[in-house]
Formats: structure tokens, sequence, C-alpha cells
């Protein structure tokens, strides 16, 4: 079959390896070329630990403060309120503990194969290289503060995470640039990195053109139906590339494709920053995740890595670079010692849905329509195995994961 991927980010250009993987012609759709959207600035962790949802009991109580914080987690421009409340709202209540159950134990399926479903992709693009696994790091000021996070830290351990205490002597011989702000961590063995986001979806897209697959670097405008069935797709210039089906993977610009298709998904951006310190004379060893400054750490190979902040603004107002500058107070805060005379700077648009789970699946009443996106702060994390469980699901083969929450039409 010939199948339209709209989106060049890791979902889309994992989706279209994984279709070629089943001897489909693939002809990719974006107007932004491969890994230079949210792809690109991610925090570039790849960890199976990741399963807990963004909404956790009692945030609700938290909003108000971060809110009348400037250098806070959360910010949202006040023209873009009354658009994104009704959306917090929902948001919220996906945050009561039955619902954090049920979305964790979600997350882990789709996530515990993170490095069996990247494999084949990195083997056969000759990228091995560029994923480690390491471990992750989460630190905290002492063994007390880090209870704040006990109730989350069970739940990733009564689902299969494998997590281990760390007191402060061992912490510092893992991570000796942690000395003296952090007295106690929990290591995750099992995770990893990827020491370049952008050079890994690139390099994975190359030899998807390599295999024959087409890239079009424009923007998708909408769809030709018979009945069930998509025909083609149209693009904003008014041209049509017919195709025999066509998957959804555009991120945070998916949404009004899929109303196109007859979905209505409240999808909304959450803008991502990060600061990459190119200077840094750190020698972490592990990514490090640190809750107390709400901040991820990944040694990278252009530099240090800063990720944390979240911001609802919409896709079109510029970015705010206060937002990113209070990574990097936090990072200086951390790592006293850093070296960050030189940093670049970023913003970006997750894709997010209200209760934490991709949409992942077939669109109802269509034949031959399926969609992969929303993945919010675990993209990079769920792209291969996003990609291979929809090649399954055009093949007509029964899942490795079980999809259910992720239906489309769960909304």
């Amino acid at each position: 079959m010939h199948l339209v991927v709209l989106g060049t980010g890791i979902v889309g250009t994992c989706t279209g390896a994984w279709l070629q993987r089943d001897g489909h012609q693939v002809t990719f759709v974006s107007p932004v070329p491969p890994g230079e959207a949210c792809s690109f600035g991610n925090a570039g962790s790849l960890s199976p630990s990741a399963c807990l949802p963004v909404g956790m009991p009692g945030m609700w109580k938290q909003v108000p403060g971060w809110l009348r914080d400037p250098d806070g987690p959360l910010a949202i421009r006040p023209s873009y309120l009354p658009t994104v409340l009704p959306w917090l709202l929902r948001f919220l209540r996906h945050s009561s503990r039955a619902e954090v159950v049920r979305i964790a134990g979600a997350l882990r399926g789709l996530l515990a194969p993170i490095f069996d479903s990247y494999a084949p992709l990195l083997e056969r693009a000759g990228a091995t290289a560029l994923v480690r696994r390491s471990g992750c790091l989460y630190v905290y000021g002492s063994s007390a503060s880090a209870r704040r996070w006990q109730w989350g830290m069970d739940l990733r351990r009564r689902l299969g995470v494998d997590l281990r205490d760390v007191g402060e002597q061992e912490l510092a011989q893992l991570e000796p640039d942690l000395r003296g702000r952090f007295r106690f961590g929990i290591l995750a063995p099992d995770n990893g990195s990827t020491l370049d986001p952008e050079a890994l979806v690139k390099a994975l897209h190359r030899q998807c053109i390599a295999d024959g697959a087409r890239l079009v670097q424009e923007a998708a405008a909408g769809f030709e139906q018979h009945g069930d069935r998509v025909r083609g797709v149209r693009l904003a210039s008014g041209q049509r590339i017919e195709c025999d089906g066509v998957v959804v993977a555009a991120g945070a610009w998916s949404r009004p494709l899929a109303q196109a298709l007859g979905l209505r998904i409240p999808l909304e951006t959450q803008r991502g920053y990060h600061v990459t310190v190119q200077s840094s004379n750190l020698g972490l060893r592990h990514t490090v995740m640190a809750p107390e400054y709400n901040l991820m750490v990944n040694p990278m190979a252009m530099g240090l890595r800063l990720a944390g902040s979240v911001e609802f603004a919409g896709l079109r107002p510029p970015p705010n670079e206060r937002r990113a500058d209070v990574l990097l107070a936090k990072g200086r805060e951390m790592f006293p010692h850093l070296d960050s005379s030189r940093y670049t700077r970023w913003m970006g648009h997750r894709p997010c849905l209200p209760d934490s789970l991709p949409v992942i699946g077939r669109a109802p009443r269509l034949a031959n329509a399926w969609l992969a996106f929303g993945h919010g702060h675990v993209g990079m994390c769920a792209g291969a195995s996003t990609g291979r469980e929809v090649a399954h699901l055009v093949a007509g083969r029964t899942p490795q994961v079980d999809l259910r929450p992720f239906a489309p039409d769960r909304f």
C-alpha cells in the first residue's frame, strides 16, 4: 500500500520506518524539515520509568501559586486563559488517584518496549551510537524531601519499574557534580537517553528515504474521501497526493487534520523551553531529574541540556525568553560550579491531551486513516513503540500494546 504519513518528527518518522518494514510505500508530508520541530528540542530522555501523567493528585492546590510566581514551572499568557481554561479543568479532572493509576498503567505498557522498538530502526539506520542506556537519577535534597514524591515512585514500582534508593555517599560516587546540593537519589537503571534527538530523527528519516520513501515539504490542507476511505491528501498548494491510507502524526498541528477526518480531539500545545549550555564543564554520566527544581538535565553531544518549563500561549506568539532563562538560573543553582558562559535557548510545542495519553488508533468510521499524536512529554520515549503499533494496526495484526486507553474516540 501507499501510505501518506503527515509529520516528520520522531513519531511520524518512526511510523514511516515501521510501515516500510512491512513493505509499504511511504510518502512523508510536512512543512517542517525532519526533526526540526518539537523533536529537536526535547530533553532526550528514553525512559521506561516516565509513566506518570503530568497531572498528579493534589496538583490543583499548587496551580494558583505557580501562576503567581513569574519563575514558576507553569505560565499562562493572560490573553490565552479563556481559550485554555476548559482544557485545564478537564486536565485536572484526570489527576485523581484512580485516574493517575489508570493512566500510568497505560503509559507503562507503551514505554516498557522503548529499546526493543527502537533497536531495529537504529540498526538499519546505523544510528545505535546515538542512544545510550546509562540510567536516570532522580535526585533530592534529602530522603525526607523525597517522600513528597513517594506515592508516584511507589506506583512506578508497582508497575514493574526498577528503582533503587541511593544514599548520599553513593550518589556522590555516581555523580560527583551532584555533591553538596543533593543527599538522596533514586536510580532508574533501565532508563536511557539520546545524545542528540535531532540527529536521531534525521538519521532514521534519511534511512527511510534511502529505503524508497518520499518527502513532500509542504503543509497538508485536507483529505479527499470516498465512503469510508481516504483516497488522497490535499496540499496547501492545491496539489493532491493519491494514497491507499493516511497516518496523522503532525504533533501540535494535528487537531485540524483530525477534525477533517471527522474527529474533535482536545489537543492543546504546551510550549516547552530548553537551554543547552555549550560551555558546560560538568561530567555527568546519567540523565538527572530534580523534582524540587522541576528540571531535567541531560548531557548531550552539543552540551548540557536543561529542560522542564510549561507555558500555555498557543501556536502563534513568539517565545518568552524569560522562561528559558529561569531554567538556566535553576541549573546554576543546582551546579554552582557550572560554566554557563555559552548557551542557546529554544522553544517548541508539545502536543498534549488532557489525560496525558496520546491518541493511537484508527479513525472511527474510516477504514484507512490512523492517528498517532498527542504524546506530550514522552514523544521521544514513545515514538518507536507508537510507530510499531500503528504498523500492526495497518496490517491488521493484534497490537503488542493494549491500545484501548489511547483510542481516538475516547473523548
